[in-house]
């Protein structure tokens, strides 16, 4: 794809612009957007826990450390309440476990008001790591690495060499990208079916297998008729997810392609935690006593750390996309 002049000088100058207003990044200590002071701003994304961090990483975009603060709140407040509302399901402990969520959740509101209030950035473990991650990757620039890897270039020969790499690159990218994306919704069509079909009719092959006394091979099912309760919910998420996957090989544009997957990981959770409270399988059919205790332990904290995973990876789309929204049209 060849570009005109005319098209080089406005890419060039839209270039120069944004890295220019990348460089005014707010200090410590000034006037945000919001006409907020920026250490008032880092305290208020925590006021009103995840709900306050949505607000402020939508309304302070261009503040690196308020945008820190903001996906903090947002992991650290959003991820205790989806446990939260996992431990209602479990009873008796779960009223414990989500008592210990509430104190902790009150001790960390207060530290982290203090702190930020203060101007210290206080990461929390875990949660802050997460949000650090996610951060440093939502504010990587496209031309970081070159301007670290070639100091003493000339800022107008960076904008002109992206521009001829934009002009030679861009089609065979995008079609590539493209295409690559159509071929993984191919296969997560392909294999939800594969599991519609296996749960469905095939089910009872999940068991415990060994040779009778006369030697033939004899089955026990693992399933109890509890799976029958979980069976529609698993095949409505497998059925929503053929259909979004159908609907993104038609229609894939960048922010309804993140918003739909974030609605299947969130119909996952859903799905899994489902599983996780019913639990239809009876593992004491298994001979050996310790592992027919040890399995749906094991089994349990697999299913738990798979919503957990889901969770993560959908609150990480998320943030990305509010990052992204503006950025769109580039990136489709």
């Amino acid at each position: 794809m060849e570009l005109s002049p005319e098209e080089r000088r406005r890419i060039y100058e839209e270039e120069k612009a944004r890295i220019e207003a990348e460089g005014r990044d707010t200090e410590s200590g000034d006037t945000l957007s919001s006409n907020i002071p920026q250490n008032v701003a880092c305290m208020l994304c925590y006021a009103l826990f995840w709900i306050s961090g949505i607000i402020f990483l939508v309304l302070e975009k261009k503040d690196k450390e308020v945008n820190f603060h903001a996906i903090q709140s947002i992991v650290l407040f959003g991820g205790l309440t989806v446990l939260s509302l996992f431990f209602n399901w479990i009873p008796y402990v779960g009223s414990i476990l989500n008592a210990i969520i509430g104190i902790s959740m009150f001790i960390l509101w207060i530290v982290l008001m203090v702190k930020t209030y203060q101007g210290e950035r206080f990461k929390v473990p875990v949660a802050g790591d997460i949000a650090e991650a996610i951060h440093k990757s939502v504010w990587k620039t496209p031309d970081s690495g070159e301007t670290e890897n070639k100091e003493g270039q000339d800022f107008a020969e960076n904008i002109s060499q992206k521009v001829d790499d934009l002009g030679k690159k861009a089609d065979n990218y995008f079609h590539r990208t493209r295409g690559d994306r159509i071929i993984g919704y191919s296969f997560a069509i392909f294999w939800a079916v594969v599991f519609i079909v296996f749960f469905a009719g095939f089910s009872e092959y999940i068991a415990w297998y060994f040779v009778g006394d006369d030697g033939k091979l004899i089955m026990e099912p693992f399933l109890t008729p509890d799976f029958q309760l979980w069976l529609p919910v698993l095949i409505t998420a497998l059925s929503v997810t053929i259909v979004a996957n159908i609907i993104l090989i038609v229609y894939d544009r960048y922010w309804f392609r993140e918003a739909v997957q974030i609605v299947l990981e969130l119909i996952g959770i859903a799905v899994v935690i489902y599983l996780v409270v019913i639990f239809p399988f009876d593992f004491s059919i298994i001979p050996d006593a310790i592992a027919a205790g040890i399995i749906p332990v094991v089994a349990k904290s697999t299913l738990i750390v798979v919503a957990i995973a889901l969770g993560v990876s959908a609150l990480v789309r998320f943030i990305k996309m509010i990052f992204n929204i503006d950025k769109a049209e580039y990136l489709n």
